[in-house]
């Protein structure tokens, strides 16, 4: 027992033993305890979301909870020791004892804040798996840029803390530090700040989602991402145009995916020639025709809008369910297939296009 009793460094071999222990048996249990924690954890999480995955939880927070807890420990238990005199130095006025408790704080705060980030990955992977469940496509954008926006607080929390408990720097003058640096770089970019407003007007008034189809200024294309500072749109041409978001929310958007009916229109123009009874019995059968396609259109209507010098002008309009794009096109091309065979059943002839031409000569007499 006298060989466990002897000094070195300031500190007994049985206190070196200790905090060898201490650590091998963490490093021995740090993945059944880190679980163990986890799996209470995920009970606690599972009572308010339901039908979540347990692996998915563990991939995300097992491996931090590893670290913390070990540092956790090594940190702790060097602390049971004196710090030995023949390592005592001074560093621009702190003192070598001081510098390593510093760092083992500061790598606690770094470990935990790294936790932290992770907790939020899985919330908000859990509220992504909800929301892909419902029809309500903008929660998935909403959940990822809340996601995102509170990592980027979190961090700063952390590195406020990492300042406030390794350097002794006060947090409040930081902050009034801080504020009047944010306040010049407001201005600097207030273009970039106006953005970030409209990012959020994007997201609660929620005029568009991703994977809607848009026509904005001269631009149309399907939402595939909206940023903090822009959304981008795939064109029909397959690039990525960005726009600003503040052009998103001044603009006026005509949001295509959220329309209820399509509609089409059609101007057919017969010849002058044309009889008004052979007309009218034109316009029936396209009615007839519109009316056989009942359960595909919602409502429809034929008319003759106008005489003029070159023919009759007959207006077709017809509304469809809601159908995607290439359903719609299919349709009016059956449509006007049919409208074409009854021209050439009736022999009814189409108003010809005419130009005139007028020639002036004029001749001056000497």
């Amino acid at each position: 027992m006298d060989f466990l009793n002897q000094i070195y460094f300031d500190n007994s071999i049985e206190a070196y033993c200790i905090v060898a222990g201490s650590i091998l048996l963490m490093l021995i249990l740090k993945r059944y305890l880190s679980r163990t924690i986890a799996s209470l954890m995920f009970r606690a999480t599972q009572r308010i979301w339901k039908g979540i995955e347990k692996n998915s939880f563990n991939d995300l927070v097992v491996s931090p909870l590893e670290w913390f807890l070990l540092i956790l420990v090594i940190v702790f238990s060097f602390d049971k020791l004196n710090f030995p005199t023949a390592w005592q130095f001074t560093l621009y006025g702190h003192g070598s004892e001081e510098i390593l408790n510093k760092m083992g704080i500061g790598l606690i705060i770094i470990v935990f804040t790294w936790l932290l980030l992770r907790m939020i990955d899985f919330i908000a992977l859990v509220l992504e798996l909800k929301a892909s469940n419902q029809q309500e496509k903008s929660k998935d954008q909403l959940i990822v840029f809340f996601r995102d926006f509170l990592k980027v607080i979190i961090t700063i929390a952390g590195l406020l803390l990492l300042i406030k408990a390794c350097f002794n720097q006060p947090v409040g003058n930081l902050l009034t530090s801080l504020s009047i640096v944010g306040a010049v770089l407001a201005l600097a970019a207030k273009e970039s700040l106006e953005n970030l407003i409209a990012s959020f007007i994007i997201f609660f008034d929620k005029p568009f989602a991703t994977g809607d189809i848009l026509k904005v200024n001269a631009i149309t294309g399907v939402v595939e991402q909206i940023g903090l500072r822009s959304t981008r749109i795939r064109t029909a041409d397959k690039t990525i145009v960005t726009v600003p978001n503040k052009q998103m929310v001044d603009s006026v958007v005509d949001n295509w995916s959220m329309r209820t009916h399509r509609r089409a229109e059609m101007k057919l123009e017969l010849s002058s020639s044309t009889a008004s009874s052979d007309a009218t019995a034109f316009i029936q059968a396209i009615k007839n025709l519109l009316q056989e396609k009942g359960d595909q259109l919602s409502s429809s209507s034929v008319y003759l809008s106008e005489i003029n010098k070159n023919g009759l002008l007959i207006t077709i309009e017809f509304f469809t369910q809601e159908l995607n794009l290439d359903a719609f096109n299919l349709l009016k091309e059956s449509i006007n297939f049919s409208i074409k065979q009854i021209l050439e059943t009736r022999q009814l002839s189409m108003a010809a296009a005419t130009a005139s031409v007028t020639i002036i000569n004029e001749s001056k007499e000497d």
